[in-house]
């Protein structure tokens, strides 16, 4: 017999075979539980604190992270606050909630104001994999042309 086989700790099959010993039931155990801690830290992690909803400045301040340089006409923030919308020349900026951050997108003016709107959301299509298209949830689209020629 070997050493292994004369341990007091050996648990004993048919035959007298060696079949699990006290070492290995340890270890499994301990290695139960480190993956459960680890699933559980995991899951733990991916709980998000929902933010606060998006106002006009803190739009305009990541607008301008992303895209330095840009004069901001017009800014349109959604009513659910996930989201905006503003023109900058012949260029729609485009900002929307993914996951627990935002998304910064950028698309041609009329491609904006071509945009469907139903329900509440206008609905901006991108040729994205990471973001395929833009949902914003605003009162009215496309905005009405500010009046011209003004008499005093």
């Amino acid at each position: 017999m070997t050493g292994y086989g004369r341990s007091a700790q050996t648990l004993r099959g048919e035959k007298g075979n060696p079949r699990l010993n006290q070492a290995f039931l340890i270890q499994t155990a301990a290695s139960a539980a480190a993956v459960a801690v680890l699933v559980g830290l995991a899951a733990w992690a991916k709980i998000a604190k929902p933010g606060a909803p998006l106002d006009e400045a803190r739009a305009r301040k990541l607008l301008a992270e992303d895209f330095p340089g840009r004069t901001i006409e017009e800014i349109w923030v959604a009513v659910d606050g996930k989201g905006a919308l503003a023109k900058s020349g012949a260029t729609a900026l485009l900002l929307c909630e993914l996951g627990d951050g935002y998304v910064c997108r950028q698309v041609p003016w009329a491609q904006a104001l071509a945009a469907s709107f139903r329900d509440g959301r206008i609905t901006v299509n991108l040729a994205d994999v990471g973001a395929p298209k833009v949902v914003i949830a605003l009162t009215a689209w496309p905005p009405k042309p500010p009046p011209t020629g003004l008499a005093a």
